[in-house]
């Protein structure tokens, strides 16, 4: 699966975010994503004073305008879910829907949270950004949880292609039964070298416009590039059909009637 992540990109504005719904759509992705945070929750920060906290309240979802993008969404043949911060978005999020929950990086360390989720939720997605070693290891505590589902993360926005260490990835494909990957990186290439090397599902920030707004805006991929990736993910199951290791039916003109062909 291709998770195509609109997270805040759309900014308040439900009419975009619409857009962006049926641009991923339009690119033959089958999941959308969001981000669950409420501005009052936030602590005090630099974003006090470069202009994000601003960002943040007019990008936000509540309960509301959440509902209806998430209606929209299934209506148009998507599913859809989020990012929660916090047990108050978790409690949102499960108001409406308990089939799939995402722990983003900044929360990982949070393990009541993720235990909480794998009881209520059918599907758990946690992101592995910002880890210390030995959280990281913490983990393998859940590895047979069949609802959990680690993803690889590396937590810089944007990604340069040097910094997302896949050898971290190989780890959790050494350690879990299902890894996907959840990627930072301008353009595609390193989703598909996730999906080339196992990932059984990836997660790419979307827009419809990169010079829209806020920062995710400047780094996500388009619906271009989407549809390629969408594309690939989907050649990647046809490749893996076992055909086996003698001569294919469809390959049987070439062996009766090409072979010495240029021997007379």
């Amino acid at each position: 699966m291709i998770f195509a992540e609109i997270g805040w990109n759309f900014l308040g504005d439900l009419s975009l975010a619409k857009k962006m719904i049926l641009a991923a759509k339009d690119s033959k992705c089958k999941v959308v994503k969001f981000q669950l945070w409420d501005p009052k929750f936030l602590k005090p920060g630099p974003w006090d004073t470069d202009g994000r906290r601003q960002i943040y309240e007019k990008a936000y979802l509540d309960d509301q305008k959440f509902e209806d993008l998430y209606k929209f969404s299934i209506k148009n043949d998507l599913d859809c879910f989020a990012s929660v911060f916090n047990n108050y978005d978790y409690d949102r999020l499960k108001q409406i829907s308990n089939r799939s929950i995402k722990i983003p990086s900044p929360e990982v360390y949070d393990f009541k949270l993720i235990e909480k989720s794998l009881m209520e939720f059918e599907n758990v997605y946690v992101s592995t950004g910002a880890m210390k070693f030995d959280e990281l290891e913490h983990l393998k505590k859940y590895k047979s949880e069949k609802n959990f589902f680690p993803m690889h993360c590396v937590s810089i926005y944007p990604l340069d292609s040097e910094n997302a260490n896949f050898k971290k990835f190989n780890y959790l494909k050494e350690n879990f039964e299902i890894v996907g990957y959840s990627g930072h990186c301008k353009g595609i290439n390193d989703a598909l070298f996730a999906l080339s090397n196992g990932a059984s599902f990836v997660e790419k920030h979307f827009t419809i416009d990169n010079k829209l707004e806020g920062r995710d805006n400047k780094f996500a991929i388009t619906p271009a590039e989407l549809k390629t990736l969408c594309e690939f993910e989907n050649d990647i199951k046809k490749f893996n059909i076992d055909k086996g290791l003698d001569l294919q039916e469809k390959e049987k003109d070439v062996f009766n009637n090409y072979r010495g062909r240029w021997r007379k």
